[in-house]
């Protein structure tokens, strides 16, 4: 960020009650919300849980604070739009698949039990309906037109993360699949629909890094660079899409190292249960 970053830190921490930085009832509900999971899944006897469980949500419950409660949320939300899209990233390629990664099946099963709710996740789970909806919900969120009039507005603020939340949570359960009767496609559709995300987004990375200017960020002083050291409003832009396609392809690229295993693994097991007697083809049953 340059020479004057460490002086607009300092700043930003001494014009700054504690409170405002650290966000200390955040704090409060992200614990009460870590005791609940602990308290009614993890301690409880109904639920087949892991390891992996614990590291998923705890993984995710930090993340969500770091860029949700620290100084770097106030710092997204009024001084560098490269943190702002960090935020974004972060949340909808790292935090929501790990908290879908985080609940145990049975639970997921007792939650979709009702006909309706299974049937609607159903439909917008499905892969292009999943596909278009969150890269057309966030393009035209980053969209400057429409992103500087929603950030300066906090209701509408509120309410376009809600959706953009909302849109994640059912394109990474598409990718996911926790459930077998809920949105479960075959791994050549789940493979192809993670290219197809990464290239539904392609245009708009592109367009942040063709240097088209946000004001809600480009506030400068005499000299000419932003108030946040000496990043100008073009070089914070330019890094804000790298860091778009950067933490996008890592968690598309995690998904389909995950995906591309499963698969593997899943075909040798059903040769392996395969036998060929007098040319003729006998599915073993599988061994428990």
């Amino acid at each position: 960020m340059g020479k004057g970053a460490g002086t607009v830190i300092t700043s930003l921490f001494s014009q700054y009650p504690w409170y405002v930085l650290w966000s200390p009832l955040f704090l409060f509900l992200l614990i009460l919300i870590s005791w609940l999971y602990y308290k009614k899944i993890l301690a409880s006897s109904l639920y087949k849980v892991s390891f992996r469980h614990y590291g998923f949500f705890y993984g995710a419950m930090l993340l969500l604070y770091i860029v949700k409660g620290s100084p770097f949320n106030l710092v997204g939300k009024d001084f560098l739009f490269s943190a702002h899209i960090f935020e974004l990233a972060t949340i909808h390629f790292a935090i929501i698949p790990l908290f879908i990664l985080s609940v145990p099946v049975e639970l997921l099963q007792k939650i979709f039990w009702h006909y309706r709710l299974r049937k609607t996740i159903k439909w917008f789970s499905y892969p292009w309906v999943a596909a278009l909806i969150f890269n057309g919900v966030l393009t035209i969120y980053l969209v400057p037109k429409f992103f500087n009039q929603i950030h300066g507005h906090s209701v509408l603020s509120f309410i376009s993360q809600t959706i953009l939340v909302i849109s994640a949570i059912l394109m990474w359960w598409t990718i996911i699949a926790p459930l077998k009767g809920v949105g479960k496609f075959s791994y050549f559709i789940r493979v192809s629909y993670v290219f197809l995300n990464s290239l539904l987004l392609m245009p708009m990375g592109i367009f942040l890094i063709l240097s088209i200017l946000y004001p809600h960020y480009t506030v400068y002083d005499a000299s000419g660079y932003r108030l946040f050291g000496e990043m100008n409003g073009i070089s914070d832009q330019q890094l804000g899409g790298a860091l778009l396609k950067a933490l996008q392809l890592l968690g598309y690229g995690t998904a389909l190292f995950y995906l591309i295993s499963r698969w593997g693994k899943e075909e040798e097991k059903e040769d392996e249960n395969i036998r060929v007697v007098q040319g003729i083809v006998i599915q073993l049953p599988e061994r428990k």
